[in-house]
């Protein structure tokens, strides 16, 4: 029993071994005819997925000739938008070339235009054709941007050039403009010169005695407001070099503080009314109520009348300061001394020359020779000469101020704005006089108002 088992044990031993080597023989063949490691796909699976790779190529080869046609198109549409800018700039060059004309820069731009839209119109047929350019799209694309930025550049400069051209032409306008201006403020200046160094009024000179009537008043006025409204800007200028409040003074010579100006210049109408006040203050008696009236109020109407006549022909033919140095004591030099005296505050004197030296001199019957006692002079005697013409005439004079809060009325006031008609409407009220009214007789010259809109 012991001899058997032994045997049993290798034999079992030895079909293990043979197992083995046998395993290792056919891995050996198999690594031999397919090296390295591998599966065993089915031949049905195998055509399956030959089939995918060939679905997926043709996809990528579609994509690939997509992205390859837009990238064209969008060349081919960059290069559309420079040529459109290019068009543009040969045009902008065409018209500047015509002002002013020059006839070889107007062939040359438009053979410019001719060349842009041939351009143009060979895009539009390989368009239509699908013959679009074949040159790389990323090139097409710079070189298309470059064009168009070139092109815009060109317009700005011809844009430019234009723009510059017409400041030009405005500058030289502006420039012959104020030539004229200059030669027409000379004119007129050499003109008021001399109208006051020889006194002279030319509209009156050949007026007679027996002929004058309320028509010369009114151009005697008017002359007269000229020379108020010149004082009036050198009273502003003086207060404006003092750094006075000018709202405050306007406020104080129209003696009201809530009256609001339309306008920053219509201040000027407040001094303008206080002058005027001032000035035309006593117009009603004839000797400005300076002489008693026995002696220019008598009965003899018509010596009156000449005495009035003889003094307006006087005044009208001199120089003021000319006459006042001459004649000191005379009506008119009382008249002017008692205006300056009344019109040009202390204060107001001080502020504008630092002194009181003017005051004295006309206090005393002098008269000073500075710009500003000129131009209160000049105003003085027109105001004078106006005087005397109204009672040259033989009827009663009267001077009227417009009450504040009035209606407007057409036939005894007019505007000092523009806003005349909507003061016929109603829609305004009087806020104050700027230049009273006369009657004349049975004539009325109409005050100048300002109005502000009604209160409600």
């Amino acid at each position: 029993m012991d001899s058997a088992r032994p045997n049993k044990t290798s034999s079992r031993i030895a079909k293990t071994f043979q197992k083995v080597i046998h395993l290792k023989t056919a891995t050996r063949n198999n690594r031999s005819r397919n090296p390295g490691f591998c599966l065993l796909i089915p031949q049905e699976k195998l055509r399956c997925c030959e089939s995918h790779l060939q679905f997926e190529t043709e996809d990528a080869e579609e994509a690939r000739e997509e992205f390859k046609n837009r990238a064209a198109m969008a060349a081919f549409v960059a290069k559309l938008f420079a040529t459109v800018s290019a068009v543009k700039a040969a045009y902008a060059e065409l018209q500047m070339a015509q002002f002013p004309y020059s006839d070889e820069a107007v062939q040359s731009a438009d053979q410019s235009v001719v060349d842009e839209l041939k351009s143009l119109s060979e895009m539009k047929y390989s368009f239509l054709k699908k013959q679009i350019d074949s040159s790389p799209p990323h090139v097409t694309v710079m070189l298309a941007e470059i064009r168009e930025q070139q092109s815009l550049m060109k317009t700005y400069e011809i844009t430019m050039k234009k723009m510059q051209g017409e400041i030009e032409n405005k500058e030289n306008q502006i420039s012959s403009l104020q030539q004229k201006l200059q030669e027409i403020v000379q004119s007129n200046k050499s003109l008021e010169k001399k109208m006051n160094a020889s006194g002279s009024f030319s509209i009156l000179d050949n007026v007679k005695f027996s002929e004058v009537n309320p028509k010369d008043f009114v151009l005697v006025l008017h002359y007269c407001l000229r020379s108020v409204r010149n004082f009036v800007k050198l009273l502003i200028r003086e207060m404006e070099s003092a750094d006075w409040d000018i709202e405050a003074a306007a406020n104080s010579a129209l003696q009201k503080n809530d009256v609001v100006f339309v306008k920053r210049d219509h201040k000027a109408f407040a001094f303008e009314s206080f002058v005027c006040r001032e000035i035309f203050g006593g117009f009603n008696d004839p000797g400005f109520s300076l002489q008693s009236k026995s002696s220019l109020s008598g009965d003899n109407i018509h010596q009156r009348r000449v005495f009035f006549f003889e003094e307006f022909k006087k005044l009208r033919s001199v120089g003021v300061v000319h006459f006042l140095k001459r004649n000191p004591n005379s009506l008119f030099g009382k008249f002017l001394k008692s205006k300056y005296l009344q019109l040009v505050h202390p204060k107001m004197e001080f502020s504008f020359s630092g002194n009181l030296n003017q005051r004295k001199m006309v206090n005393s019957g002098e008269f000073p020779e500075t710009e500003f006692f000129k131009s209160f002079a000049e105003m003085g005697r027109r105001v004078w000469l106006l005087h005397c013409l109204a009672f040259s005439f033989g009827q009663e004079v009267g001077i009227f101020q417009v009450e504040r809060d009035s209606k407007f009325s057409d036939v005894y006031m007019e505007s000092v704005t523009e806003d005349v008609f909507a003061a016929a409407d109603g829609g305004f009220r009087v806020a104050f006089t700027v230049v009273p009214g006369f009657e004349v007789g049975r004539t009325v010259v109409q005050s100048q108002v300002y109005l502000l809109p009604a209160r409600n």
